[in-house]
């Protein structure tokens, strides 16, 4: 899944694709790089960002997502919170949602998913970006994300959502501090038990710095591979990333790896 913000404020590439057609371009290039998913999002979600109104909001992601109509095959996510805005997108067909706060910010916005069939990432958190570091406490993160996961998956059947339009993203980095992502990651194999594709994002985050000291975001293309062909290892079935090409063979192995290992019999 390739990350395609059209935001000025973003912690990796905030600014670099201001214009629609700058964006969309940047889109089809990433497609021809080999990605399989595009995920549009026009507002920030780094820790401390503030948060946007619709009609701003949409006024950068609209463009984009109409200039992309037709000249694409590949699924198109759009990467917001907002019940509007989701309407409004899948009427551009997207028929992804990918949800930061799991239809916790705007219930209405599980309605939509449930009214147009669209699938649906319900990402674990826990409160607004501006604090949500002040609840990065757990005792045990992985059965903690877990339950919280499972919570809003029966959140999102109630209001008439099928299971199978869901998939799950354990919420690298997001209220969540560096110690509590790494062990998410490695906890990643308990998620399977809810039911629901896993999508993982680690890509650039800052906790990669845990391991391999200060860097910039565009420094930390190598952690990232680790932490791609780990999620993969460990059972996500979709990787959301910044670096198309390079993670695109990153995956490419991990799941011939991945294959290999069902076919090969346990040695002694």
């Amino acid at each position: 899944m390739a990350i395609i913000n059209v935001t000025p404020d973003s912690f990796s590439d905030g600014g670099l694709r201001g214009s629609p057609a700058v964006a969309v371009a940047a889109a089809l290039h990433l497609v021809d790089e080999g990605a399989d998913l595009l995920d549009v999002g026009g507002e920030s979600t780094r820790p401390g960002a503030e948060p946007l109104d619709v009609e701003e909001e949409w006024r950068r992601v609209g463009p984009v997502l109409k200039g992309l109509q037709g000249r694409t095959s590949i699924p198109i996510s759009i990467d917001t919170y907002k019940a509007e805005i989701a309407r409004r997108a899948i009427d551009t067909g997207v028929t992804i949602v990918n949800d930061i706060s799991a239809f916790a910010y705007d219930p209405a916005l599980a309605g939509v998913v449930a009214d147009t069939g669209t699938a649906a990432i319900l990402m674990h958190n826990r409160g607004r970006s501006a604090a949500m570091y002040e609840r990065a406490q757990y005792g045990d993160v992985v059965t903690e994300v877990r339950s919280e996961l499972e919570d809003r998956i029966n959140v999102a059947v109630a209001a008439g959502v099928a299971r199978s339009q869901l998939l799950i993203d354990p919420g690298l980095g997001f209220a969540k501090q560096p110690d509590h992502t790494m062990a998410m990651l490695a906890g990643l194999p308990a998620l399977a038990e809810l039911g629901c594709p896993i999508v993982s994002g680690p890509s650039r985050k800052s906790f990669l710095e845990s391991a391999i000291g200060e860097r910039p975001p565009e420094g930390r293309l190598w952690g990232t591979a680790a932490a791609v062909a780990a999620s993969i290892w460990l059972g996500a079935h979709i990787v959301r990333v910044h670096d198309v090409a390079a993670m695109a063979d990153v995956a490419r192995v991990t799941d011939a790896l991945v294959r290999a290992v069902a076919r090969e019999p346990r040695r002694v």
